[in-house]
């Protein structure tokens, strides 16, 4: 039986979401009007639709296409990111590593996913290259070291062990 977060660990996402936006935002030195908060959305596994959910990662970044419902050009269509957060295979991967905590786990994944949005909204890396094995291990790469980088200066608790798995 799949196992969604419970009421608690949810209260865990819900703060780890708020410091991964936050730590995001001062990395990247975004104003408000560049920050990108009406487009991208983060989402549970209860909350997903069948085809965002996967086995394997602990989440994801899905593209789609939004459009003002007032408004019916094409010139209104913009992208929407969604953040899919994996929770059977997060609360799996914490019940087998208990030295690692939930809360640093999730900020760490939710800051990794945030800079992968970042990227895309920005161009400095296509979406559409997302799919491609050896694009997709180069921007990992990347992507973890800017992570590592955003998230090293803050005191987090319990982080150096989730470092440590990634490593």
């Amino acid at each position: 039986m799949t196992r969604f977060f419970n009421e608690s660990e949810l209260e865990q996402v819900a703060t780890a979401a708020l410091r991964a936006e936050e730590v995001v935002y001062n990395y990247f030195k975004l104003s408000s009007s560049q920050w990108l908060k009406n487009r991208y959305d983060i989402k549970t596994a209860r909350d997903l639709l069948p085809h965002e959910r996967v086995e394997g990662p602990f989440a994801q970044v899905l593209k789609y296409e939004g459009r003002r419902q007032d408004l019916s050009l094409g010139s209104s269509v913009f992208s929407l990111y969604h953040v899919c957060i994996q929770d059977p295979a997060i609360i799996s991967f914490v019940a087998e590593k208990p030295q690692i905590g939930l809360e640093p786990f999730l900020l760490y994944i939710l800051v990794h996913e945030l800079v992968h949005v970042v990227r895309f909204a920005r161009f400095e890396h296509r979406y559409e290259n997302a799919c491609e094995a050896e694009v997709t291990l180069e921007e990992e790469k990347k992507v973890h070291g800017i992570t590592h980088d955003i998230i090293v200066p803050k005191t987090v608790p319990g982080m150096s062990q989730v470092f440590e798995f990634y490593s």
